[in-house]
């Protein structure tokens, strides 16, 4: 694999973390645990939105997704 294909990949990586960031901090987490749970790809994002918009509190959710 090339430099670039490499950089490419990356870029791609940061991209999709940060989309899954911003879902997460709209659906109501706060900054810090949307970061965890945005770096953490074993974490459905659909679940996680589901959850509190389902009622659940933000403390327990990660609780349950972590």
């Amino acid at each position: 694999m090339s430099i670039v294909d490499t950089t490419e990949i990356n870029f791609e990586v940061e991209r999709v973390e940060l989309w899954r960031l911003d879902t997460l901090e709209r659906a109501g987490y706060d900054a810090e645990s949307a970061a965890v749970l945005a770096a953490s790809s074993e974490v459905d994002l659909h679940r996680a939105v589901s959850l509190l918009e389902r009622g659940c509190g933000v403390d327990l959710a990660l609780q349950i997704l972590l």
